[in-house]
């Protein structure tokens, strides 16, 4: 599946990273919580959908999204989606 129109390259959505497996066990050991203790983002994202084709690969319930927010007045801000199903 090949989408014509790319959204993480809208100016209004933040980065969206997938992080490896040990990346995302590094954060969750740093912050002190569980995987079922992040946000949320559901497969069916348009985010998700388009890292899937960068990342040319199926992402799996369960894998972590890093979304990394940049603003002029208040600055870098990341927050951290796990994927759920739908």
């Amino acid at each position: 599946m090949t989408s014509e129109f790319n959204v993480l390259e809208h100016e209004m959505v933040p980065e969206h990273h997938l992080l490896s497996v040990d990346e995302q066990k590094a954060v969750l050991k740093g912050y002190g919580i569980k995987i079922d203790q992040l946000p949320k983002i559901r497969k069916s994202d348009p985010c998700v959908k388009v890292l899937e084709e960068i990342e040319d690969c199926e992402i799996k319930e369960g894998r972590v999204i890093k979304v990394v927010r940049i603003n002029p007045v208040s600055g870098v801000s990341i927050a951290y989606r796990v994927v759920i199903r739908g």
